[in-house]
């Protein structure tokens, strides 16, 4: 299906000055990362919520940390598509600009983007249990399971955030200021039914804010989007740059 892209987006795409995108699980299935829903979600027989969660790592930390790992190893060789790489072009052009992903997989990093929150955390990232530290791990897969601080011998856990667990209050500080100082509000492959970062295109169109929608169908944001562009968000980035007379990087 050929996603028609009006011609006034264009232009307030183009003319935007303050620009905040929203993305979530769908950017990322576009590339392969597995959304671990019904059926397809089980690994060992546990579900996600039965594994994402501080009461599982407090029982089992290497269960958990298998289940990570393997993660890890499905998402190492997995590249950008065209709406990482159209957002990070985006970036480039904008003088204000925040990209908020929902994503843990770190592929918006992979494409370029470099002025971003991860609400959800980065499975690339482990977090001292003991001292709260936080640093880049990228080994696939991990040498010792599960890991220890190599400061302090303390266990290591993923830097993510589980079920049961408060998004970091700086990460969604940062989102909603840049939600109510936004003059364009993008949301890209979210179901928007996940809070609060649901609330945050609600937030932009109360300060003033276009909200622009790419998605497969139809979500509770739609009847918030001036402009709701119904397709595969690679596909129906692929095509906003060719209107806006972008360079398709890939």
């Amino acid at each position: 299906m050929v996603v028609e892209v009006p011609k006034g987006l264009v232009k307030t795409l183009n003319d935007a000055r303050r620009v905040a995108v929203l993305t979530g699980a769908g950017v990322s299935a576009e590339s392969g990362v597995p959304t671990f829903r019904g059926e397809e979600g089980l690994w060992r027989k546990y579900s996600p919520q039965e594994l994402a969660t501080p009461q599982a790592f407090a029982r089992d930390p290497k269960l958990v940390w298998e289940w990570y790992d393997w993660r890890r190893g499905l998402i190492a060789p997995l590249e950008p598509n065209p709406a990482h790489r159209f957002i990070a072009l985006l970036e480039r052009r904008v003088p204000q600009f925040l990209l908020i992903t929902q994503n843990i997989d770190g592929l918006h990093q992979k494409a370029g983007s470099k002025r971003l929150v991860e609400l959800h955390g980065n499975i690339w990232k482990v977090r001292c249990t003991r001292e709260g530290t936080v640093k880049e791990d990228r080994r696939v897969p991990l040498p010792e399971i599960p890991p220890r601080c190599e400061s302090c011998g303390a266990l290591l856990r993923p830097h993510v955030v589980w079920f049961g667990e408060s998004l970091p209050v700086d990460a969604l500080e940062e989102a909603m200021e840049a939600a109510e100082n936004c003059d364009l509000f993008l949301v890209v492959g979210t179901s928007g039914v996940v809070y609060p970062a649901a609330a945050l295109p609600q937030v932009a169109r109360s300060h003033g804010a276009l909200v622009v929608e790419i998605n497969p169908e139809e979500t509770p944001l739609t009847s918030l989007a001036t402009w709701s562009l119904q397709g595969k968000a690679g596909e129906v980035a692929q095509r906003l740059a060719r209107e806006m007379g972008w360079k398709d990087e890939g």
